[in-house]
């Protein structure tokens, strides 16, 4: 660790002493002392409940309309969870998966549910427990099936190794259940099993470390979100697969010094593709669940360098629909695949100059006759109808404004349900849409509900679980009867934490928009100290993201909030920016900016947006402007302090992306460009390459077991500052992953780093202009 003294030490102190420092920093502020529940310490964050919420979750609701099923502790047996299902209009309960029916045999407790579902006909469950976490999720378990009649509990699969099944589910008939095996000799193997019989068939045969069936390799899995990778036809007797050969992709290995049951260390090694490196090859197949050879998809185009994106059944079981996006990822074929020929026919082409994303609103209409698809060649994220052979289109929704994403597709009534936001892009809302593209949108979110809307909505589209929130309201999380959104029932009120955060000391906070120079509005948003004096002038810490994945400037109630107000409380004001690129509903336009300019036009806006601020308002210090941020907002926070020092005074860069070849494949590809032929656009573009202008005040933080942004890439940033004499201060987090909080009070640490640095680095409180 580098500057010892300004940071090791800090670390140690109490939160009180702590956050006395800020006081010798300016001149003495009469200030009335604020109680015990006004004031935010790093002590009451994390070693108090008072800001955690209540949480709800886990609800699905049934397909054939009886209302909504949820896991719950058992009445009768101490440890045991039932399944409870709930008729939304009038609440009744009805137990439907007893704990006392989840005994196994020569067991005495029953099986803890962690999901579960149903087969077609309802007559058995499939229960999935002893989950183990693979990467970002939970996806091997174990898995047991209930037979609803006789209460037979069965374990499937039961010779091979503990929590080693991924994605196991019923066959249409409920006869069969197929599943990926992972742990052992056998490995990324699909099994069929018989329900009855326990009788097993292999469907594949070639599985191992590099031959991946049913699943995905890392890059898959983080980028496309694509974990099951596999799919039962309509009629049972088949299934489709993907699978990936990672045989040619190189492996990145991870060193942990510190778990090791020894004295030596352990090494994690996996297939990780970087910047203009080997991809995994993908090819879909088609087998028979009696067993037998495969059937492989004809697809054209080199299989290491496109992607099959996305792939189900097209509405029978004859056909595949299909998305094959080659590898600059700005071209989407959409294909028919006979799933006994395996001969392709293209319905549609989407082609974008910028980047284009899988359509994962994909959905069949009028029989598998028509299919909704997404598109922005209008210039907004537009819903079209389709014929299924792509020859005609109807428009949906209009191209004026971004459909976010599709909640659900109700083909009875006739609608389309939908977020949009087209007024005001820092708030979310429902909206529906009739089916024939003959009537305006309609909202259906109440209109003073100002914030952030999220919804789970029936089958029918008559109900939803509804989850209300802004940036000065907790969660509440009710359910609601649809179109009118009336209350039936509320499940989470969050209360005492509203009355936690009610009785804060706190400063206004303002949702806002300002225009750069070149003429750009960047949405923010800010907060205020609760004895703000205009008058003055504040230092002020912006949080940044910046990249494709997320924005910051939403209206919505967020994790840094007890943080924030503490910093206030301490003097400073807290606000962020969205700039061009980051994925808010303004059009396409905006989002499609940032091709092959990422880490110039995302920290370009950042910079010019501050200082339009700073022309604007003048309570905001220039002298005294930090920012930080996490992951890509570590990057943002590099090339702010590298390339705008004048600006930005002081960093602190959190699991960065120093330089962007480093990263995975598809996602950094898709924003940045294939190397070698744009590898000019990455060398204008890389943070490290603008090391040496370092002027500021920086914090760079890494845990090193981050299997997603290796820690390679901050050794790297390292020795550049090294190789110019740069001073600068940094902490790593043994064998912590991306999100630097696994361990004993991990967070508690990095959060206690992150207040000291500022403290000391950024003086707090008011001075005169």
């Amino acid at each position: 660790m580098i500057n010892l003294k300004t940071i090791a030490l800090k670390v140690t102190l109490a939160s009180s002493l702590i956050l006395s420092t800020a006081a010798c920093h300016h001149e003495t502020v009469e200030t009335k002392p604020l109680s015990e529940d006004e004031q935010v310490s790093l002590k009451r964050i994390f070693e108090t409940s008072d800001f955690r919420g209540d949480w709800f979750g886990g609800a699905n609701w049934l397909k054939d309309g009886r209302g909504y099923t949820l896991i719950q502790k058992s009445s009768e047996i101490d440890g045991g969870r039932d399944v409870v299902l709930y008729n939304a209009e009038s609440g009744e309960q009805t137990i439907l998966l007893s704990a006392k029916d989840l005994i196994p045999e020569g067991r005495d407790k029953p099986l803890d549910i962690s999901g579960f579902a149903w087969s077609d006909d309802g007559k058995k469950a499939l229960i999935y427990n002893n989950r183990k976490q693979v990467w970002r999720y939970h996806t091997q378990g174990d898995y047991w099936i209930l037979d609803m009649e006789t209460k037979r509990l069965a374990q499937v699969g039961q010779e091979f190794p503990a929590s080693s099944l991924m994605f196991a589910k019923f066959s249409p008939d409920g006869s069969k259940v197929a599943y990926v095996q992972k742990t052992g000799a056998k490995i990324h193997d699909i099994y069929v099993e018989d329900v009855d019989t326990g009788r097993k068939t292999r469907l594949t045969k070639d599985g191992s470390e590099t031959i991946i069936n049913g699943t995905f390799d890392w890059v898959y899995e983080e980028e496309f979100g694509l974990r099951d990778g596999f799919r039962w036809s309509p009629d049972g007797k088949k299934i489709a697969y993907w699978q990936l050969d990672a045989s040619g992709v190189r492996d990145f290995t991870m060193i942990n010094n510190t778990d090791a049951k020894d004295n030596y260390p352990t090494l994690t090694t996996f297939s990780y593709p970087k910047v203009g490196e080997t991809n995994s090859a993908a090819k879909l197949g088609v087998v028979s669940v009696a067993g037998g050879e495969t059937t492989w998809m004809s697809i054209e185009g080199d299989k290491r360098n496109n992607y099959l994106a996305y792939m189900e059944w097209a509405g029978n079981s004859d056909e595949l629909v299909v998305q094959q996006l080659n590898r600059r990822q700005n071209t989407i074929n959409l294909l028919m695949v006979n799933a006994d020929s395996g001969q392709p026919k293209t319905v549609l082409v989407e082609k974008d100059e910028a980047f284009l994303d899988p359509v994962t609103d994909f959905k069949w209409l009028n029989e598998g006759k028509e299919f909704l698809w997404v598109t922005e060649k209008n210039g907004f994220r537009q819903v079209l109808r389709v014929s299924r052979d792509g020859t005609t289109t109807q428009d949906i929704s209009k191209p004026e404004y971004d459909v976010i994403s599709i909640r659900r597709v109700d083909t009875v009534g006739g609608y389309l349900y939908f977020y949009a936001s087209p007024d005001d892009v820092q708030r979310r809302s429902l909206y529906r849409l009739a089916l024939d593209g003959q009537s305006p949108a309609e909202k259906l979110t109440p209109e003073e509900r100002k914030g952030y809307h999220s919804y789970s909505i029936s089958h029918d589209g008559k109900w939803a679980f509804h989850d209300y929130n802004n940036r000065n309201k907790a969660n509440v999380k009710t359910l609601v009867s649809l179109p009118d959104h009336k209350v039936v029932r509320t499940y989470v009120d969050n209360n005492k934490l509203q009355e936690t955060y009610d009785k804060l000391a706190k400063g206004k906070t303002e949702l806002f928009s300002v225009t750069t120079k070149e003429g750009h509005v960047l949405p923010g948003f800010m907060r205020y100290p609760h004895d703000f004096d205009a008058s003055k002038k504040y230092p002020v810490i912006f949080y940044v993201y910046g990249e494709p994945a997320g924005a910051t400037s939403t209206d919505r109630w967020g994790r840094n909030m007890a943080w924030d107000i503490m910093m206030t409380q301490r003097g400073y004001i807290v606000a962020t920016l969205d700039n061009r690129g980051t994925p808010l509903p303004k059009g396409r336009a905006w989002r499609k900016s940032i091709y092959r300019t990422l880490g110039l036009t995302n920290v370009n806006d950042q910079a010019a947006g501050v200082n339009a601020m700073l022309a604007e308002r003048p309570y905001m210090d220039a002298d005294r402007i930090g920012i930080w941020g996490h992951s890509g907002g570590g990057t943002s926070t590099l090339h702010a302090l590298f390339r705008h020092g004048d600006t930005f005074k002081v960093g602190v860069s959190q699991a960065p992306v120093p330089d962007t070849r480093l990263y995975d494949t598809i996602y950094q590809e898709r924003y940045s460009g294939i190397l070698p032929e744009d590898a000019a656009f990455y060398e204008k573009s890389v943070a490290v390459n603008y090391a040496h202008l370092l002027k500021g005040k920086l914090l760079v933080v890494h845990g090193t077991g981050d299997d997603n942004v290796h820690y390679q890439g901050t050794e790297r940033l390292i020795n550049k500052l090294i190789e110019h004499n740069i001073q600068f201060d940094f902490m790593s987090y043994p064998n912590r992953a991306h999100g630097i909080y696994r361990g004993k009070n991990t967070r508690y640490h990095l959060t206690t780093l992150r207040t000291n640095y500022f403290l000391t680095h950024l003086p707090a409180g008011p001075l005169d202009r």
